[in-house]
């Protein structure tokens, strides 16, 4: 970054006054938003400041995929019910993942706007109630969907066979168990972001990950209770990590966001609206996108036990093989953001040109290395040769996509949100996935069984295919709106 040693002025005077942590902390926060403001010309991110900004986000996506992708594979290894029940839960879990993810974005950004205004004491009034918002909604859940958990699925996933449909139904029992914890944590590794420590979350991602792979390991492997043991894992394993977040952000001395009288519970409608005025929106694209993944999982629920651990496994992969466009998408938020807090609309272009091609540069090699070892990739499960063909031939299929149209259709529109876009990106996303990826994968795959009742491995095909339309029309819709520059004139502050 470039510097005017005016700001370091600055800095001093203000620390000079600073008679408290909270106000030192506010201070360097201040000072933070100034830094990036360099006359118009002067980059204001250098490549080494990407590179520090980007590596993190990869390494925290990786450890957030990797829960899941241990209880997958150390699932496998008791059949593929085991794998298929686990992996019709996990579309529901990732619903809740968003909804949880809606409150603690909201909470974060009205925290940070507070610091922004040298108003600790509000940001710790809002962190603390979003801790609240987090807490009611993960109990809610567990009221709601934890006793009713067998209805539900039932209803949903009817067809499937009876053995995987109990071992989903033990499943969600313990991982709706930790949802509250799950929430909490979230919660508090944004709150620790929107203080510049991202550090910090990535460490007690690796604390919740090894918990969960030990726990994996000693439940599964060990005890042998399947199933039951790869959700207790889980549900240990987001306990460990709800406790540790909230124990450290209870640390006023090392946090200007930190929670006061952790024990005594405060009710502010005010704030709470604030955050939610911030978070729904931002929770309403995401959560409608994982439920239409939901419904398509509910209608290949009748495909077959080995076209269900099929697909299980390919988006497992596919989910590794997206963390360097998720990780480079995140930190188009920050770069393209702050270029146009400061007023810089063609570094804001220019950089999100940058970290598109970044993007498919990552995700091309990545792609490539998947497609050239699919077979050995999907040996590393437990499951039918039948199923293991089918998952490396729908595998490469998608890893051609994500090298051509994935980057378009996920990192781009990143960049359109940061300048406050969101509106658009919100109506084509929704748009798209219902008339794309929900109706015409439906539309491929009923085509198919009706002309072939046994054709359960091209009906898979033809509901990944209908998911690539779905990229394609994202692509040409975000591509259009970036190159006529409306997005620019969009401004949140």
């Amino acid at each position: 970054m470039f510097f005017d040693y005016r700001i370091i002025a600055e800095l001093r005077d203000a620390c000079k006054g600073a008679r408290s942590i909270d106000a030192f902390s506010a201070a360097g926060y201040t000072f933070g938003r100034m830094a990036i403001s360099s006359p118009s010309g002067q980059p204001l991110f250098s490549r080494e400041y990407l590179a520090r900004l980007i590596l993190p986000l990869v390494a925290e996506q990786f450890l957030a995929m990797t829960i899941g992708a241990c209880d997958t594979l150390m699932v496998s290894s008791i059949g593929e019910a085991g794998v298929s029940g686990v992996s019709l839960v996990d579309q529901f879990s990732q619903l809740m993942i968003q909804l949880f993810a809606a409150f603690a974005t909201g909470g974060a950004v009205v925290s940070s706007q507070y610091l922004g205004h040298k108003d600790a004491r509000d940001a710790c009034v809002a962190a603390k109630q979003l801790l609240n918002l987090a807490l009611i909604s993960g109990l809610l859940i567990i009221a709601v969907f934890v006793p009713l958990r067998a209805q539900i699925l039932t209803k949903m996933y009817g067809r499937s066979e009876a053995d995987v449909l109990q071992s989903a139904i033990t499943y969600f029992f313990w991982v709706g168990l930790s949802f509250p914890f799950l929430a909490v944590y979230s919660s508090c590794a944004a709150l620790f972001r929107s203080m510049g420590n991202s550090k910090l979350s990535l460490k007690v991602s690796i604390l919740m990950n090894l918990t969960n792979i030990g726990g994996n390991a000693a439940l599964i492997y060990g005890a042998k209770i399947g199933v039951s043991g790869a959700g207790i894992a889980t549900l240990a394993s987001r306990v460990v990590a709800a406790v540790v977040m909230v124990v450290l952000l209870c640390d006023r001395k090392r946090n200007v966001i930190h929670f006061d009288n952790i024990l005594r519970p405060e009710w502010n409608g005010s704030m709470v609206r604030r955050i939610l005025r911030v978070g729904i929106p931002s929770g309403i694209e995401n959560s409608v996108f994982h439920i239409g993944k939901l419904v398509v999982q509910v209608f290949m629920s009748g495909f077959g036990t080995a076209a269900i651990a099929a697909n299980a496994i390919c988006n497992t992969v596919a989910s590794f093989a997206n963390i360097p466009g998720n990780a480079i998408g995140m930190a188009s938020v920050t770069v393209v953001g702050q270029c146009i807090g400061a007023g810089e609309k063609g570094q804001a272009k220019r950089y999100a040109r940058v970290l598109l091609r970044e993007t498919y540069i990552a995700m091309s090699l990545l792609a490539l290395l998947i497609l050239l070892f699919a077979p050995q990739v999907v040996s590393l499960f437990n499951i039918s040769d039948e199923a293991k063909r089918l998952a490396a031939g729908v595998i490469r299929t998608c890893m051609v996509g994500n090298a051509l149209i994935w980057p378009l259709a996920f990192t781009l529109p990143n960049s359109l949100r940061a300048a406050g876009d969101v509106k658009f990106t919100m109506v084509v996303s929704n748009i798209s996935m219902w008339l794309f990826r929900v109706l015409f994968s439906y539309a491929i795959a009923t085509w198919i069984l009706r002309r072939n009742p046994d054709s359960t491995s091209l009906a898979l095909y033809g509901v990944w295919f209908g998911m690539y339309i779905d990229w394609l029309f994202r692509s040409a819709c975000y591509v259009v709106r970036f190159r006529h520059g409306r997005w620019l004139d969009k401004r949140v502050i």
